[in-house]
């Protein structure tokens, strides 16, 4: 049995409505509506520039804009990397309750402070933050070589993201190796405070580390064999 196909039988194809792919969000809004400005852009703008943005109409934002004081990329990584059991939220909380604890510290530091140390004690917990990973950051790292039945520690150079990596393994590791009765927040913030001032267990580690590939250094030219 033969089977004919005419062209009114052809299906024709209909376009498919979706809301995320639509212009729905910017249609219903007039065209002079500016769009949502992020917040390191406005920090660069002029008075001048923002006394004129004060009157214009601006469009809702976007879903994935905000001006959250954790609106951080550093931030966001470290909480993928040490929460447990994919419970973000309660990580979260805790990650506040760290920055709390370090501001509290901090301002504490600063009243009692000389008023010609003032200017010197920071006492923005992002800024603390940001800083201690910066600090914990290596350089270098060892990879074992085997060669002639020898298994070499050979000096290697990291990536940036390799880098932040390790850094913040370090700090997790170290904020969650709890010594008696204490409790995530103070030992995390202890080890952030630390590694903020240069100190700690965690520079300690990438010191070794360096130390590790300076001592090493014989075998460095077994990266490229």
């Amino acid at each position: 049995m033969t089977l004919l196909f005419t062209l009114k039988s052809t299906p024709k194809l209909q376009k498919l409505w979706l809301p995320t792919l639509s212009s729905v969000r910017n249609g219903a809004y007039p065209a002079w509506y500016l769009n949502a400005i992020p917040k390191e852009e406005l920090a660069k703008l002029e008075p001048v520039e923002m006394e004129k943005l004060n009157v214009m109409p601006v469009k809702p934002a976007p879903f994935d804009m905000t001006n959250s004081f954790f609106d951080n990329e550093d931030f966001k990584k470290f909480i993928n990397m040490s929460m447990e059991w994919a419970n973000k939220e309660f990580q979260r909380e805790l990650m506040r309750g760290v920055f709390a604890k370090i501001k509290r510290v901090q301002l504490a530091k600063y009243h009692a402070a000389p008023p010609e140390e003032k200017a010197s004690i920071e006492t923005n917990p992002m800024t603390i933050f940001l800083t201690a990973v910066e600090n914990c950051k290596p350089v270098l790292t060892v990879i074992p070589i085997k060669k002639g039945g020898i298994t070499y520690q050979v000096p290697f150079p990291i990536t940036a993201n390799k880098s932040r990596f390790m850094a913040m393994k370090w700090l997790i590791t170290a904020g969650k190796d709890k010594e008696g009765p204490i409790n995530f927040i103070d030992n995390m913030s202890k080890e952030l405070l630390d590694a903020y001032y240069k100190e700690g267990r965690v520079i300690k580690r990438k010191q070794d580390l360096h130390k590790l590939c300076e001592n090493n250094k014989a075998y460095a030219h077994y990266r490229w064999s």
